[in-house]
């Protein structure tokens, strides 16, 4: 039978039953052929920027700006205009036992939908006084939820009222549709820092303040350090009369250098609870462009749960 001549008609039955088989089959199979995995993508920014440039994007639509102050009032007595009150405290909780754990993407992603932002979303993240370690961690969530475009006010409220208008009035928006992208390339988990430790090219960074680094404070089930963490306070990255505007990038630059970090290094960040390590991840890779830079989230609030995993209390000599 030629193909110009081919009927169903003169398909005998067992020929016909044969072929449907043939073809439900294929169609079966096909879902079972290995899909393309989405993942967010690597490309994010995240910038710190000038009440100027707030004023030159203030007409974007796609611009959400999110005021992560934690004390309702502040914000109520005055914020940047279309800005929407989202404290930095409401994306932690417990979690198995330990607390200020980042909540889950699910759950992220509905505070982030609730504040108006979507996917497409461009996002100026801001807060005020020592809380830029707030604004700096709202930031990263969002990089790590698979948003693009972020950036962070320089100098926080205090600097942007100093030079613009504010404003009482709340924003009128609708829900934003938020799907988290989940990108865990910016994070280590505790698994991780077991086999990190003592390896070579690896340089663990302490932000907190050198008593808590030198477990001076009795605050945890154990205090001290990851053993050979560099610690250099977050504040040492900040102004000294405002610790919410950077210093410049040549003197942190040099504060690194001091400590033998250069750009070859695989870094990580470990904190108290994770907050503060943001500051640092932000700059050493959005603003100094330092290729791997990665966040223990669970911080010194879960390593010194870990009784077999080792603690130091004397920062190693550099060599």
């Amino acid at each position: 039978m030629t193909f110009k001549s081919f009927s169903w008609k003169n398909l005998k039955k067992p020929k016909l039953f044969a072929l449907v088989a043939m073809f439900f089959a294929l169609v079966v199979s096909i879902p079972l052929l290995p899909l393309p995995v989405l993942s967010a993508n690597s490309s994010a920014k995240i910038q710190f920027v000038s009440p100027n440039w707030v004023a030159e994007n203030a007409k974007d639509p796609n611009l959400r700006i999110l005021d992560v102050r934690n004390f309702p009032l502040d914000y109520i007595e005055g914020h940047l205009p279309n800005a929407v009150n989202i404290a930095d405290i409401a994306f932690r909780g417990p979690k198995e036992g330990l607390p200020v754990q980042y909540w889950n993407n699910q759950k992220l992603g509905e505070i982030f939908a609730y504040s108006g932002v979507t996917n497409n979303s461009r996002v100026l993240v801001y807060s005020d006084g020592r809380d830029v370690l707030g604004a700096t961690m709202v930031a990263y969530l969002l990089e790590r939820s698979g948003l693009k475009d972020i950036s962070v006010l320089d100098g926080g409220y205090a600097g942007y009222k100093a030079s613009d208008n504010v404003t009482k009035e709340f924003p009128k928006y609708s829900v934003g549709k938020f799907t988290v992208k989940d990108n865990p390339s910016v994070r280590v988990s505790l698994n991780d820092v077991r086999k990190l430790i003592g390896k070579p090219g690896v340089v663990f960074i302490d932000p907190r303040p050198e008593k808590l680094f030198r477990g001076e404070e009795n605050i945890w089930i154990r205090n001290g350090h990851i053993p050979g963490a560099r610690n250099i306070p977050w504040v040492t990255f900040m102004d000294a009369k405002n610790p919410h505007k950077l210093r410049s990038l040549d003197e942190i630059k040099k504060i690194l250098a001091d400590k033998k970090i250069v750009p070859g290094n695989d870094i990580i960040i470990s904190c108290s609870t994770g907050r503060e390590a943001t500051l640092q991840y932000v700059v050493l890779k959005h603003l100094l462009n330092y290729p791997k830079v990665r966040i223990y989230e669970g911080s010194w609030t879960e390593y010194s749960t870990q009784k077999d995993l080792p603690v130091a209390t004397v920062e190693e000599k550099l060599t």
